[in-house]
């Protein structure tokens, strides 16, 4: 079993909004939950209705609520919660009109800006108001290639306030990555920003405007919008056939009278973006009722967000947590945005500004967490992080090293929420709550109303062994469909072709005796080295502890009718890899996971290759290296690193 780290006060748990919502349940349906968490869970996967429909009576949702809780079908997504209920998703964001804080903007160089809740609720509605006068109508498309910034969240929700479905994409993207997403969902409005900033680069943005309205004829109108801090645009660049529009013109003066109308539960709210490594990116549209659901039952549940919280997410707008992070403002917290490298000047920017900025919940990539951990910086001297009572991790697996790390040197009495879920559910289906106590390497538990199960390959339900992460019952964020997937192809294909009407997410998992989860990596790059699996998760997490390491890479080669394990490493400054080395790494991994994690060859290489949000693609190198084709280039942050992987010699020999 592995080792306790934190377990939350008598008085933390009597003052969570878990245990006023077991209260509000108990009450309502005559229950006894006695703070446990397993059997609040257990009713709430076996009363999915009653559920999720008190999530909406808890959380205080405006809008119309039926008496039907569930429309059921024995079809897993065709399951309909509270139909007929209907909402305007922008009237629950925008869940104050005063003068307090509701967001603050922080670059990397340090410029800060913040909107109270007045000042966005007026720019909001100029907004709407703005394109309903560009006759904008309900389910027409609208994108954004914007930074994280207040003026993107405001474009968000002014799309979305007049029921138009939203879509985004980060400015790290290139050109033919943002026209490989928009083109397939034909928006008829593109908000841009001027340029951006990463690690102290500026980063001309509107240069790409022609080459996109080039590729996406549908687009009619462009808005753009400067870059905090920067000198307002004197002249709007001309296209042909194209009205540009200046974005201070917009919000300037006072909104006029804007009533919300209250759209369906199941209404289009916004498209995601599968990562696209293997093939163009799936269009994931997403729905209105459940999407707010589903967050505010995270947020208030299992992170025990509160009003008044200030809620910080590293995020970029072309990752689900920066839709997460935002949904935060129906829970009447503000949220800090922050745009840049994450380690702009100093490793512990992110901190710096948590501690700043009295921050709440604080959320970072695994990845970030282990960066920091190398760096062997006791950052409890340095920051008291005095206000911060949660940290969620997510990205990647978070090692049992990280968990040790984060309560040594950031912070000893703190909430470590490692979360898991998906683009796919723009949520998590496991993560964290105040009822249970923090062991090393485990995600604590699944999320309510969410059935979740590890399945063997026969798809039978199973326990301390590992299988594929599965979801049972149906639940609200569920996504609507994919776009242009008219009779459902894809989206069975990508859910429900593993196991017949359940949901099949991809990942390689293990529950845990304390009922807790750990992952060991994406099913489609988990290692079959004489036909057992092995998951990437569990070589990483002893690499990492090697200060020789920078980062590494670990995928399977097809080879002599059999598949053997190959570890590549970029390495630390001033190190080498040796014979010395070479011994002590396969040593390491042979003692702590199992002499069949050893890697047959570790190679050394230069740069790891990404996605946008930052993840490790492993399956385009293993496509490399096994002589297959790289179907998405584009879908990379860096595809130049892909080059270094090809015909190597040593890979070529026994």
């Amino acid at each position: 079993m592995n080792k306790k780290l934190w377990e939350p006060s008598s008085t933390l748990k009597k003052n969570s909004n878990l245990f006023r919502f077991e209260k509000f349940i108990s009450n309502k349906f005559h229950k006894n939950f006695n703070k446990n968490y397993q059997k609040i869970h257990n009713w709430s996967v076996q009363n999915p209705g009653d559920f999720w429909n008190s999530i909406w009576d808890f959380s205080k949702v405006k809008g119309e609520k039926k008496k039907i809780k569930i429309k059921k079908s024995k079809k897993f997504y065709k399951n309909i919660f509270l139909p007929n209920s209907k909402l305007n998703f922008c009237e629950n964001l925008l869940s104050k009109n005063n003068n307090e804080k509701a967001i603050t903007f922080i670059s990397e160089n340090g410029y800060r800006e913040i909107r109270n809740w007045k000042q966005l609720n007026k720019n909001v509605k100029n907004i709407s108001n703005f394109l309903r006068k560009l006759n904008i109508k309900s389910k027409d498309r609208i994108a954004a290639y914007m930074p994280n910034t207040s003026e993107t969240v405001e474009a968000f929700l002014g799309t979305v306030a007049i029921g138009s479905i939203w879509s985004s994409c980060s400015p790290d993207f290139g050109i033919n990555g943002v026209i490989e997403r928009f083109s397939q969902i034909k928006p008829k409005v593109l908000f841009i920003t001027k340029q951006y900033f990463y690690n102290g680069k500026k980063i001309n943005v509107i240069e790409r405007v022609p080459d996109i309205i080039k590729k996406i004829p549908s687009i009619k109108h462009v808005i753009i919008a400067n870059y905090p801090g920067q000198r307002n645009l004197t002249k709007l660049p001309k296209y042909k056939n194209i009205k540009t529009h200046n974005w201070k013109n917009i919000i300037k003066g006072n909104e006029k009278i804007f009533k919300y109308k209250k759209f369906d539960f199941e209404h289009d709210l916004a498209i995601l973006y599968s990562s696209g490594t293997t093939g163009k990116p799936k269009c994931i549209c997403h729905k209105n009722g459940g999407v707010l659901l589903q967050h505010l039952k995270e947020h208030q549940l299992h992170c025990n967000v509160k009003e008044n919280d200030n809620i910080f997410y590293f995020t970029t707008c072309g990752w689900m947590m920066w839709n997460w992070l935002i949904t935060a403002l129906a829970s009447k917290a503000s949220i800090v945005l922050f745009d840049g490298f994450p380690m702009y000047k100093k490793e512990d920017l992110l901190l710096k500004i948590a501690d700043k900025e009295n921050i709440t919940l604080l959320g970072v990539s695994a990845k970030y967490i282990d960066t920091l951990r190398k760096s062997k910086t006791n950052f409890k001297k340095i920051h008291k992080l005095s206000k911060l009572r949660t940290i969620c991790s997510t990205g990647s697996p978070l090692s049992e090293d990280s968990f040790q790390y984060v309560y040594k040197n950031i912070k000893k009495d703190v909430h470590l929420a490692s979360i898991s879920g998906g683009t796919d559910i723009v949520s998590c289906f496991v993560l964290g709550n105040l009822y249970q106590p923090v062991y090393s390497g485990e995600i604590q538990n699944k999320g309510l109303g969410m059935d979740v199960r590890v399945f063997s390959e026969k798809g039978k339900s199973i326990l301390n062994k590992k299988g594929e992460l599965v979801c049972i019952n149906p639940f609200p964020s569920m996504p609507l469909k994919f776009w242009n997937d008219p009779k459902d192809f894809k989206f069975n294909k990508a859910y429900f072709k593993k196991y017949k009407n359940i949901w099949h997410h991809g990942d390689y998992a293990k529950i845990t005796k304390n009922n807790g989860f750990v992952i060991f990596g994406r099913s489609d790059t988990t290692l079959n080295p004489g036909g057992v699996r092995l998951g990437t998760a569990e070589i990483y997490s002893e690499i990492e502890r090697f200060k020789e390491i920078k980062e590494s890479l670990v995928v399977g080669q097809s080879w002599d009718n059999d598949v053997r394990i190959i570890l590549f490493v970029i390495l630390n400054p001033k190190y080498k890899l040796n014979e010395n080395l070479l011994k002590k790494l396969k040593l390491q991994i042979r003692k702590n996971a199992s002499p069949r994690h050893v890697p047959r060859k570790v190679i050394q290489i230069k740069d790891i290759p990404r996605t946008k949000s930052g993840k490790i693609v492993e399956l385009a190198v293993k496509d490399i290296i096994d002589g297959n084709e790289i179907k998405n280039k584009e879908a990379l942050a860096n595809p130049e690193s892909l080059k270094q992987f090809k015909n190597i010699e040593e890979l070529k020999i026994n």
